[in-house]
């Protein structure tokens, strides 16, 4: 039989089953591989080896414990193992938990051990929804033009769903969940963080509590204990899951009824894996749902570009919900000109007036700021130092950790350095902080508004197990007045006394390198300021700029997304760019960037010199191999090459060329390097 093993060498690999075993497809086994013992999947089997046959190994045993693994999760295994070039089981034995896969979870007879033996001793905890505040649930006329456009659909289709913040795309999928619930189907929600699943979780419990009982939901993030993924997953895969909640790696979920995809927030660049298998789960979903001939409904108030060309060609089906779902309008959007006036810990004195007269309203307010920390960067005016990383090419940023005091810490390698008290190369005692973290901004607020309740929601602060559900819900219920947050703020939640949005330092990505840089600045803005005024009159949003006049805001004041994204369409059109032309990017790392750059150098090299790759010279583009902006990180140094063609097949077509010959060059200078096909950053 032919099994596929987490390993990074291309297998599947050739088994033999002795006389006393019985395996079939879909099934765990456990084998011998090299010294080691290993859990693999059995993916088909065969009536001869592809090797001699005295090299063949038996298989161990046989992990009988759950039901074989069904043929279409295999196969869309396989096919995302394909498009990214990856080996299979480096994609299949990953999308499960760990206790399925280790064979240390095994001792003596399945029957008797094992993990799912042990999960089925384990008493069942009942989960008992609160009640939403909302009861009612009738739809709007576009919400309900959408649901019934959606539920006409014969078979696969891919729906974009484009609706204004506030707009109420949520209700539209769960009036679409009942409608495939009732048919006795099962649904996939994806959300892109999962700080967004509790509140998720609690609507779908509440709403379809008597559809599926307490056990018909099961949620899906890494940021489950290893005891908590086990029971969801077996759950799914036994059949016994109605509805599967989670983040980028529950499309993977080994689903038996699908009847309906949902993939919230689409655009969001966290349904893209950066490391091992990088997929964009919002792809494999469109993939999924067309293997499995059931539609697909990505929803967002910002589409991708991708999804929007997909729309304008008519590949996608668009949907759109124009306005709020309830009777408040959209939050008035006014820029303020930071160049002319003198600010304060970076706030504009209108920003400050504007937070001041909330809290006497009895209103929320959220500061968004993307930079956690205190202060960005430590520096000497004297001799120009600054608080490099040790390890890496950046600056270190300032915190105040409780019990610690004042700390550097990078944000890439995880660095952690004491402040010092006097500049290292000259001895200034006078250091500047330069720049505001949420950390500052936060201290500040506490200091100017000292009757307010102020708390910072960010990555920092809840690190702890459960800390950011609290944070929210004490957001929700009224206890915060001024709440201080980065992008973990900006998207799916539904603030009910929220009025204020302020966003500070919004410039720092008009002039980035990244291409995509004005669709993210646009995508992130709009989706903070959609936090305004969902159930309160008059919302408001202040953006702090000191380029009014660029495009991306005055479109964004405007709530322009249609016009904002035709003209970035056009431009990216005539650059051939993405969506009109299709890239793969390369990454490599060495000690040194030479080293990096040397390899790359002779990758690129192949398709002028290898015969048979000469058919590809006039479809393929190649750039030539460039350091990555933070060149070093963790003491490694990497650089870059980026591959381009007009044609998806043709792309895919060459790298299944290509990339063997890659491969050995790697070997050669034992390089580490990574494929990333469809890149969202370069």
């Amino acid at each position: 039989m032919r099994v596929a093993l987490d390993v990074p060498l291309a297998g599947p690999f050739d088994y033999r089953v002795p006389e006393s075993l019985e395996a079939i497809k879909g099934q765990r086994v456990l084998v011998p591989f090299g010294r080691r013992e290993l859990i693999g999947i059995v993916l088909d089997t065969i009536e001869s080896p592809s090797y001699p046959e005295e090299q063949v190994k038996d298989i161990l045993m046989v992990l009988d414990d759950l039901p074989p693994l069904r043929q279409d999760w295999l196969d869309f295994g396989q096919f995302a193992a394909s498009y990214y070039h990856r080996p299979v089981g480096e994609v299949l034995l990953p999308a499960m938990p760990s206790a399925l896969r280790k064979p240390g979870s095994y001792t003596g007879k399945l029957s008797k051990g094992g993990p799912v033996a042990r999960l089925d001793r384990k008493k069942k905890k009942t989960r008992v929804p609160e009640p939403p505040e909302d009861r009612m649930h009738e739809l709007n006329p576009e919400q309900q033009q959408a649901v019934d456009t959606v539920q006409s659909l014969k078979g696969f289709k891919t729906v974009l769903l484009h609706g204004v913040t506030g707009s109420g795309k949520t209700e539209v999928y769960l009036h679409l969940a009942l409608d495939a619930l009732t048919k006795g189907k099962q649904v996939l929600f994806l959300v892109p963080e999962i700080n967004l699943t509790p509140q998720f979780e609690q609507a779908l419990l509440a709403r379809f509590q008597q559809v599926v009982g307490l056990e018909g939901l099961a949620v899906l993030h890494s940021g489950l204990a290893e005891g908590e993924r086990l029971k969801a997953w077996v759950a799914i895969q036994r059949g016994q899951v109605r509805i599967v909640l989670g983040t980028r790696m529950a499309i993977f979920a080994p689903l038996q009824e699908a009847g309906l995809i949902i993939v919230d927030e689409e655009h969001d660049a966290s349904y893209k894996q950066q490391e091992g298998l990088r997929y964009s789960a919002r792809d494999l979903a469109i993939w999924r749902a067309h293997q499995l001939d059931i539609p697909v409904v990505l929803g967002s108030a910002t589409p991708s570009l991708e999804s929007w060309q997909h729309a304008r060609l008519g590949r996608y089906l668009k949907l759109t919900l124009s306005k709020r779902a309830k009777t408040t309008y959209m939050p008035a959007i006014k820029l303020v000109d930071t160049k002319q006036i003198k600010l304060e810990q970076g706030f504009a004195p209108v920003v400050l007036h504007a937070i001041r007269e909330r809290l006497a309203r009895g209103e929320q307010s959220l500061v968004f700021l993307n930079r956690r920390g205190y202060a960005p960067v430590i520096h000497c005016a004297s001799c120009g130092w600054m608080s490099q990383c040790p390890r890496c090419s950046v600056y270190t940023v300032m915190h105040r950790m409780p019990g610690h005091g004042n700390v550097l810490q990078c944000h890439h390698c995880g660095y952690y350095g004491r402040v010092p008290v006097k500049c290292p190369d000259c001895g200034n005692q006078d250091l500047e902080m330069l720049g505001r973290g949420t950390q500052r901004v936060e201290e500040f607020l506490q200091a100017a508004f000292p009757q307010a309740c102020v708390e910072r929601i960010d990555a920092d602060s809840t690190r702890l197990k459960g800390s950011a559900r609290q944070l929210f819900d004490r957001v929700h219920s009224g206890e915060i007045d001024i709440l201080v947050g980065t992008q973990m703020v900006a998207k799916g939640h539904d603030f009910r006394k929220l009025g204020l949005v302020c966003v500070l330092n919004a410039d720092a990505m008009l002039f980035s390198s990244d291409f995509r840089a004005p669709e993210k600045l646009f995508a992130q803005l709009a989706q903070v300021s959609g936090r305004a005024g969902r159930h309160v009159a008059g919302g408001e949003v202040l953006i702090q700029t000191a380029y009014p006049e660029q495009a991306v805001y005055q479109a964004l004041i405007q709530h322009d997304y249609d016009t904002f994204a035709n003209a970035s369409l056009e431009e990216r059109k005539i650059t051939h760019l993405p969506p009109f032309s299709y890239q793969v990017l390369i990454s490599a790392q060495a000690k040194t960037v030479n080293e990096a750059m040397q390899f790359l150098l002779e990758a690129r090299q192949l398709l002028a010199s290898q015969p048979q790759l000469a058919g590809f010279q006039a479809v393929i583009n190649m750039y030539d191999p460039v350091p990555l902006r933070i060149v070093r990180v963790a003491h490694v140094e990497r650089a870059q090459l980026l591959v381009e063609s007009a044609s998806r097949p043709v792309l895919q077509a060459f790298l299944g060329h290509w990339l063997p010959l890659v491969q050995e060059i790697g070997k050669r200078h034992r390089i580490r390097y990574f494929i990333e096909v469809d890149p969202l950053e370069i």
